[in-house]
């Protein structure tokens, strides 16, 4: 299983229906208003990198609104709580 991060700069109007829209994204795993240089951050978990690039590129860049993003791949996790959860992917 793949993690990433993707970190947006998001219109201010915009950032509670667009925050609402990426939660509803398969693979979206958690969307968090935040403080800080980004104005959302979005936790993603697929399967592949291949995977990875639509969710990112087809799905999520696709609202207008977005300003900038940075999106960052977790190698490794280190909390017990994500290696129970790690296998948890439905089969969709």
């Amino acid at each position: 299983m793949l993690t990433a991060f993707v970190f947006l700069k998001v219109q201010r109007n915009s950032v509670n229906e667009i925050a609402s829209e990426l939660a509803m994204i398969n693979r979206v795993s958690e969307v968090y208003s935040v403080a800080g240089r980004f104005d959302l951050t979005v936790i993603i978990r697929v399967r592949d990198c291949e995977e990875l690039a639509d969710v990112v590129t087809n799905k999520v860049l696709k609202f207008d609104g977005i300003l900038d993003s940075e999106t960052q791949i977790a190698f490794r996790v280190h909390s017990q709580h994500d290696l129970e959860n790690m296998f948890s992917l439905g089969n969709d």
